[in-house]
């Protein structure tokens, strides 16, 4: 497989960076050991070029939304079974029920995988995919609206004019509903990535097995895996860190896109990035939008996000479109030849 040929996620991410992944590999290099705290479609890791012979470094990802690592640990095991009940045609009731359906296991669900390092659903983690695909945005399975299932119906409990009670009202605010919307017509209607589809559903997923094998995959606060136990700077020749964390709202990002966010972990994540990107053998690149205060000798790659419902129209999406930054720490090795768009 070359470089053209690096797969990609089975589902869209909000903010994935995929189309500056082989940005990022130039600046990091083959390093022995590879972390990726806030992994989401783990595009990065998917386009690690096969010139790095990754199959005999270590690789880790995490995220702390537990949907995202039980797809990935299921479609480690089960492809096929991922595929299954992710192979199915875009239905509008079905995506609402579902998605319901879902975010009533995402308790459960992220219980089991912090429990249980070899815990997953292959189910929820099909319907999970196909949701991801059908959906428009970000905020999917977020658990952030006034939807919920009563009595085997789906009804908005967000007006208790409807005759709905008080108590019913508070607990939809919550946020244990689900928010309503069309769904996602882009792709002619097909689903899961059309690609997928063309070229086999069931094949593409064992591709996606084969790849991720060997990957590590963990669920649960970003700062976990970068412990020193982890890291292992001291051991390993080099270490890459890909840190591609919720933006801060204070950078004038969108609002509500994010399933997981406290609204300080940008801040702490460059508070992290800013210290450790001192060790010679740390290779650090730290996504933002511009305007983040960093060192002087860390470089700063500028480019343009490819778009999406976010950057349509005249709203914050399409400003921020180009405000996207990813700073590299001194470790970082320099593109031989390549200065373009960096600042």
């Amino acid at each position: 497989m070359t470089q053209a040929d690096t797969l990609k996620a089975p589902f869209p991410y909000f903010g994935g960076k995929r189309t500056v992944a082989a940005e990022v590999w130039r600046r990091l290099g083959n390093v022995d050991n590879y972390l990726e705290p806030f992994s989401g479609s783990a595009a990065v890791l998917l386009a690690r070029p096969d010139s790095h012979e990754w199959w005999d470094k270590t690789e880790t990802i995490n995220d702390k939304g537990g949907f995202v690592a039980n797809a990935w640990r299921a479609l480690q095991v089960q492809p096929a079974k991922v595929a299954k009940y992710a192979d199915w045609p875009m239905n509008e009731n079905d995506l609402h029920a579902r998605h319901a359906w879902l975010v009533g296991q995402r308790d459960s669900l992220t219980a089991q995988l912090e429990g249980n390092p070899d815990y997953y659903d292959a189910k929820i983690a099909g319907w999970w995919i196909w949701g991801m695909s059908c959906w428009i945005g970000g905020g999917f399975c977020s658990g952030n609206g006034p939807w919920q299932v009563q009595d085997g119906k789906l009804v908005n409990l967000s007006n208790d004019g409807q005759g709905v009670s008080r108590r019913l009202v508070h607990l939809s605010n919550d946020g244990m509903g689900v928010t309503r919307q069309i769904v996602h017509l882009s792709n002619d209607g097909q689903g899961v990535n059309r690609k997928l589809v063309a070229e086999g559903i069931y094949e593409w997923f064992e591709r996606l097995q084969e790849r991720v094998r060997r990957v590590r995959v963990c669920s649960g606060d970003w700062s976990r895996i970068l412990g020193p136990a982890v890291l292992r700077c001291d051991d390993m020749a080099s270490v890459g860190v890909f840190l591609d964390p919720p933006y801060s709202a204070d950078q004038g990002r969108d609002m509500g896109v994010y399933s997981v966010d406290d609204g300080s972990v940008a801040h702490d994540v460059r508070k992290w990035a800013v210290e450790w990107g001192k060790h010679p053998k740390l290779r650090i690149a730290l996504c933002g939008y511009e305007g983040i205060d960093m060192p002087s000798d860390w470089l700063v790659y500028e480019w343009k996000a490819a778009g999406g419902y976010g950057s349509q129209g005249e709203g914050t999406g399409r400003e921020n479109a180009y405000r996207e930054r990813i700073w590299f720490s001194p470790a970082c090795r320099a593109s031989e030849g390549v200065q373009a768009n960096l600042l």
